[in-house]
């Protein structure tokens, strides 16, 4: 990376300080009397790049003091088989969070398989009633990447009230959840796509620009108003210039937006760290609701 105009939002330093506070609140629960948070991970098949973030995270739940259990399959594993696992860990008073990572093989249907992990244990933020729930402005799980979007926003800018912010990309995994939680945060919002009209145009007018669409440097500089805040969640890999093996770019063409940008995430290093780190925080809410249900009648999240 080249030397930049704009202050670099470092997503690793973001993280740790939310990790560390994390790692204290655990140390305070266990004192209190309390078991250790339990995040069951389920892993099914051989994908490199998930056999990678599923040690990230297990990692990540070590150093946090969070007990991680792992459930790890090859891809013969039916969808029968997959469904039963979950409910098992439904039904088990000593997990508090259920995360089922990404992409499943083929033959499993995925969204059959989010919809069959308890509200109240999906850390991930992926079930349908999760969804509802930040949709109307309730309390519930928020996927982590763009809860981990919103605090780095949070922290570099303060109150984003009335703020223009252009969400590009409209996935159900980061695009819509993170629309839904700048409006809670009283941010003016647009989603762009894939059949929006001079993308261009629209960026120029934001304040703040997410970029979550899978497209290598998509975003040009000159598409940037002076001083915007740019939050990259893409990774991509491609070539290195030399030709020689290969890097890792956003969606966002870094060095050009640099040059624009008040702030910016890298890629690495930017949104990456946050997300394992509000995945984190989700599995201790979720641990510390199962406790509250425990001594009450009534559940912690309205269903």
């Amino acid at each position: 990376m080249m030397t930049t105009g704009g202050q670099i939002i470092d997503g690793k330093a973001h993280a740790a300080t939310l990790r560390a506070g994390i790692a204290q609140q655990v140390i305070a629960r266990m004192a209190a009397g309390a078991r250790a948070p339990a995040l069951a991970v389920v892993l099914v098949g051989d994908d490199p790049a998930s056999q990678v973030y599923v040690r990230n995270k297990i990692g990540a739940c070590e150093q946090a003091g969070i007990t991680s259990i792992e459930h790890r399959h090859d891809t013969s594993l039916s969808q029968a088989d997959l469904l039963a696992l979950v409910a098992r860990l439904n039904a088990d008073p000593a997990v508090d969070g259920i995360l089922v990572q990404l992409p499943l093989p083929a033959h499993i249907d995925t969204a059959c398989v989010i919809a069959a992990i308890h509200p109240d244990k999906d850390v991930d933020g992926f079930h349908p009633v999760n969804a509802g729930r930040l949709a109307t402005g309730l309390d519930g799980f928020v996927p982590c990447t763009p809860l981990g979007c919103l605090r780095l926003l949070e922290s570099t800018l303060g109150d984003i009230t009335g703020a223009e912010a252009l969400v590009i990309g409209r996935s159900n995994i980061v695009g819509r959840p993170l629309a839904s939680l700048l409006i809670s945060a009283s941010a003016t919002v647009t989603v762009a796509h894939s059949r929006s009209r001079d993308l261009p145009d629209l960026t120029r007018r934001a304040d703040i620009v997410i970029a979550a669409v899978g497209r290598a440097e998509m975003v040009r500089g000159h598409w940037l108003k002076p001083g915007a805040t740019v939050i990259d969640v893409g990774i991509n890999r491609v070539p290195r210039d030399s030709g020689v093996g290969t890097k890792l770019v956003g969606d966002v063409a870094f060095d050009e937006a640099a040059q624009v940008a008040a702030h910016i995430t890298p890629v690495p290093g930017g949104v990456g760290p946050m997300t394992i780190a509000c995945l984190l925080e989700n599995t201790l809410k979720a641990a510390s609701l199962a406790a509250a249900q425990d001594h009450s009648p009534q559940r912690p999240f309205p269903r």
